[in-house]
């Protein structure tokens, strides 16, 4: 292995045992491949999968493997009309698994995340059975701080861009602790521990993955 390879390995390693303390359990897959099979095999056939937006799901490979898995898939994006997509939310609260990833991990096991509708993380604190997350090592942030700083100037930017929000963020590239009717700053979740054991389940990978 490469020194950063080494060090992506070490510093992965440190924070699966800093999550253990917090309830979390970790995993860390040196490439996305290896990351998508592990994901598929913490799933049992026949389960209900659903997840919340994330670039990082769709890069690392994990969307098009679940087009050829066998699970229940449950997407929010075949709701025709908001009273479908109020149903669909109903059924995603009630999962077997959630997929998402995190704008940012603590080296001491820490999520934080930042949502617009807030439909991601209110599924990460409740409802579903099981929450996978993917992130790659480049959401790591030395605290709570910094992670804030992260996910405000270096994730929300480009995800306004992406969702086409008229914006600050959008505009400059950099957070404005705006209150614009585009905000996708809404509800800010730092995930200290989790009070089901194992609940939710992080897998982290030595790429540079989503935003």
């Amino acid at each position: 292995m490469s020194p950063k390879e080494t060090a992506n390995q070490n510093l992965a390693n440190t924070i699966i045992k800093n999550m253990a303390k917090k309830n979390l359990e970790g995993y860390y897959c040196a490439t996305s491949a290896e990351a998508v099979e592990k994901a598929l095999s913490l799933m049992p056939e026949g389960s209900s999968v659903t997840w919340g937006g994330s670039m990082t799901l769709t890069e690392c490979g994990l969307m098009d493997a679940l087009k050829t898995a066998n699970y229940e898939i449950i997407d929010r994006d075949t709701a025709k009309t908001p009273e479908e997509a109020r149903a669909m939310y109903g059924k995603q609260v009630m999962a077997d698994y959630f997929l998402m990833s995190t704008n940012a991990i603590t080296m001491d096991g820490e999520l934080v995340n930042i949502d617009g509708r807030s439909n991601r993380v209110s599924c990460l604190c409740w409802g579903p059975q099981n929450v996978i997350i993917i992130a790659g090592m480049n959401k790591v942030a030395l605290g709570v701080e910094s992670a804030l700083k992260r996910v405000r100037n270096f994730a929300a930017p480009p995800n306004a861009v992406r969702l086409n929000k008229n914006t600050p963020c959008a505009q400059t590239g950099k957070c404005a602790d705006c209150y614009s009717p585009d905000c996708i700053c809404s509800q800010i979740v730092i995930t200290r521990r989790s009070s089901t054991p194992n609940r939710i389940k992080v897998i982290l990978v030595g790429e540079e993955l989503g935003y």
